[in-house]
């Protein structure tokens, strides 16, 4: 997002960029692809011209000619749209034009290119064994998890799999998480955050109703209004075989997919943690540590 405090050798950048950019992506868009005829020997390069270009987007010539000489008009985001649509930007394109603009960019989406990416994800989390590993979507929906997650957080699919209520609801987990009051604040305050980003988003205050009819602890929590980014937090599990296990959680983000989080735990050098993950998914630990019930 371009600020205010913008230099004048800032502006002078930002504008060129945007000419290139904007002359980059009409050069590659054929006639025959925007619907209309390719006009034969008339043309001496290919692409779309810019009166084609302002004429699709249904805004004025010369509008459009100023914009992408990169002068320094008014632009709205619906304007944007339009000649992102003619264009054919990707998701990441039209983000990459508002900022070019100078506009707030539209929240990210996904790239249809990019949603055949969770067979590489699962190999992923699988690949990080011993260690737990798991991903959600943008409302916290715990989408896959490798068995270290479910031998050491307890994850299963007989709980619920949003972690944000499985986190206040599962006794299990809760029986394991031998600082719970410290973390409860946090998880809250990260989830409020991934709500801010998306403020008219109905699924987002479906799980907060859900969370609140199901613990009062959350509905107070959620009050205080607290917020905090998603990164790190500092996990200590009382496990039932092994005992104590000190774990940091990151969260990851992958750009081509901004719909999934990616959960990694990393084992911190106390209580001999990295050697009782690799136990616990050992065949010895295997037999032993499926759900054990807690004492």
């Amino acid at each position: 997002m371009v600020t205010a405090v913008e230099s004048g050798a800032a502006k002078a950048h930002r504008l060129g960029e945007l000419r290139e950019f904007l002359m980059s992506r009409r050069a590659r868009v054929s006639p025959a692809e925007a619907g209309l005829p390719d006009g034969g020997a008339r043309r001496r390069t290919p692409g779309l011209r810019r009166e084609e270009v302002a004429v699709l987007a249904g805004v004025g010539v010369s509008w459009y000619q100023w914009l992408e000489q990169g002068r320094d008009i008014t632009v709205s985001a619906q304007v944007l749209d339009s000649v992102a649509r003619v264009l054919r930007l990707s998701p990441a394109e039209r983000r990459h034009l508002y900022v070019l603009a100078a506009l707030n960019p539209p929240a990210p989406e996904v790239d249809p290119a990019a949603r055949d990416m969770c067979a590489g994800l699962r190999r992923l989390i699988d690949a990080w064994m011993p260690f737990p590993a798991h991903i959600m979507d943008v409302y916290w929906n715990a989408i896959m998890y490798n068995e270290s997650a479910s031998v050491v957080l307890g994850m299963r699919p007989e709980t619920s799999q949003n972690c944000l209520i499985s986190f206040f609801t599962d006794p299990l987990y809760r029986s394991r998480a031998a600082d719970w009051e410290r973390l409860a604040p946090q998880i809250v305050a990260q989830f409020r955050a991934a709500c801010s980003d998306c403020p008219d988003d109905e699924g987002f205050r479906a799980v907060v109703e859900e969370a609140k009819a199901a613990s009062a602890e959350f509905a107070a929590l959620w009050e205080r209004r607290d917020i905090s980014p998603g990164g790190q937090l500092h996990k200590r599990i009382g496990h039932p075989v092994v005992g104590e296990l000190h774990l940091e959680a990151t969260q990851l983000r992958v750009p081509a997919r901004p719909d999934l989080t990616i959960v990694m735990h990393t084992p911190l050098p106390l209580a001999d943690t990295q050697a009782k993950l690799a136990w616990l998914v050992s065949p010895e630990g295997r037999r032993g540590s499926m759900y054990p019930v807690a004492g």
